[in-house]
């Protein structure tokens, strides 16, 4: 069977690919390798991370990435078939370093946990917060939505209340970190404190802004502001 390489060209999909489930998740891992490391998915969603920490989503590309493990892209194949495989499989490895709880307790404290620990994470890699919309699959974003939802289930949270508990949590947290994110990767570290002068220097057109501290981070750091409006999402647990 003939398929496109990630340069455009033509090329042959492996032997015995045919009729191979489409998602990464459902395929497993060929036992193929012979060389020394041996290439597998690990080194290549370590790599794949490195490249993305780097040099964002559109820095990373199957010829680079093959580059950085020192093999050709055909080796790359046997293992994953597309860059959407690769951005799959380095996001649920972001996932992971998502630290739960050791032991269950309070489920507010434990949604806590996971919220701090998820936004955390984000922002070690900012480049997860767009992809997080995709379809996942993965054992590590599994397991903390199951723990998300179980200590929301212990909440009081069922059917439908469970399911807004949910999104509006990760909606939170994602919305959250990219914002942040976004400022921190700005080329101007003084680019926050410049638009709150342009707030503040124009008190007629923006009164309310300029009262109520809207980017000034010497009134509230994003962590405080944060953590207050977990608290308040919290605070809707049915009765």
């Amino acid at each position: 069977m003939t398929i496109n390489g990630c340069d455009g060209a033509p090329r042959e999909e492996p032997a015995g690919r045919a009729g191979a489930p489409r998602s990464v998740w459902l395929r497993a891992d060929p036992a193929r390798a012979r060389r020394t490391p041996p290439l597998n998915r690990q080194r290549i969603v370590d790599a794949a991370v490195a490249l993305l920490d780097g040099h964002g989503i559109d820095g990373l590309t199957m010829r680079r990435l093959a580059q950085q493990l020192d093999v050709t892209p055909t080796a790359l194949y046997w293992h994953v078939r597309t860059k959407d495989d690769v951005l799959d499989l380095a996001v649920d490895e972001i996932f992971g370093e998502v630290r739960l709880p050791r032991d269950v307790g309070d489920w507010r404290d434990d949604v806590r946990t996971l919220a701090r620990n998820w936004r955390a994470a984000i922002l070690r890699h900012p480049w997860a917060a767009s992809l997080i919309g995709r379809p996942m699959l993965g054992p590590n974003v599994l397991a903390r939505t199951e723990f998300l939802q179980s200590a929301l289930v212990r909440g009081g949270f069922s059917d439908r209340r469970l399911a807004v508990a949910t999104r509006l949590l990760a909606n939170y947290v994602i919305g959250a970190a990219l914002t942040e994110a976004t400022w921190r990767q700005t080329a101007d570290p003084h680019a926050r404190a410049e638009a709150r002068r342009h707030i503040t220097a124009n008190p007629t057109a923006y009164p309310t802004l300029g009262a109520s501290g809207h980017l000034d981070e010497a009134r509230w750091s994003d962590d405080e502001l944060f953590d207050l409006g977990l608290g308040a999402i919290l605070a809707s647990a049915p009765g």
